[in-house]
């Protein structure tokens, strides 16, 4: 078995900037789950139902004093910011010691149809789950039968 030998001719920076270029879709902007930094941002899914939006983010391994949720006018924003130092005791010597610092933020925009003063959040087995209620107004009404006169 022999392996393949990288041209070190081309810097990396370029491949992954000529991979991206040729295999990102262009048109789906909410795929982007890199912060600026080029760290992995959590997972969302949202689901529509016919009397909340449930916002659900995938974070495992957080607790939930790690999250800070923002609602400021119509912009929800889910965000945490995590660092973990190894502490070294008095007399040790290392050749490495790591460092781990997380950091994200997501933001939606929320529509004009929800409860804004009464949304809840949890956070449960690795999931941050995040219900915002829709008004009255908004939520689908059964059908009902009109009399003919």
């Amino acid at each position: 078995m022999t392996l393949v030998k990288r041209n070190e001719m081309i810097p990396t920076m370029w491949s992954n900037l000529f991979n991206d270029f040729f295999t990102r879709d262009w048109n789906d902007w909410s795929l982007l789950n890199y912060s600026d930094t080029n760290t992995t941002l959590p997972s969302v899914n949202i689901k529509d139902t016919p009397d909340a939006y449930e916002v659900e983010m995938a974070a495992p391994g957080m607790d939930k004093k790690d999250f800070k949720i923002e609602l400021n006018n119509d912009l929800l924003t889910i965000s945490s910011e995590r660092k973990d130092e190894k502490e070294s005791k008095e007399g040790e010597s290392y050749t490495r010691r790591e460092f781990s610092y997380q950091s994200f933020s997501r933001s939606f925009t929320l529509p004009g149809i929800v409860e804004r003063d009464k949304i809840s959040a949890k956070y449960e087995n690795g999931v941050l789950k995040i219900n915002i209620p829709k008004k009255e107004e908004a939520k689908p009404k059964p059908a009902k039968q009109i009399a003919i006169k």
